[in-house]
């Protein structure tokens, strides 16, 4: 048992939301883009950026594998 609370647990967080694919790129673009003008030196604004990334992360892997076929 961990000491923390992971970002992410697959058990605990089930399948992510799934976009068109155009939709998740886009999303992704655009996250992207806002948090490359978060400031380096802010624990908060990386924290934030982290968070947001991997939440479109998320998005854009399961639209791929929906692509794939490899999600319902």
């Amino acid at each position: 048992m961990t000491s923390y609370t992971p970002l992410h647990n697959p058990e605990r967080d089930g399948d992510a939301f799934v976009l068109p694919l155009e939709q998740a790129i886009d999303r992704a673009r655009k996250v992207r883009d806002e948090k490359a003008q978060a400031n380096i030196h802010s624990q908060d604004e990386m924290i934030r950026a982290a968070t947001g990334l991997h939440y479109v992360l998320d998005v854009l892997l399961a639209a791929l594998d929906a692509e794939r076929g490899e999600r319902p």
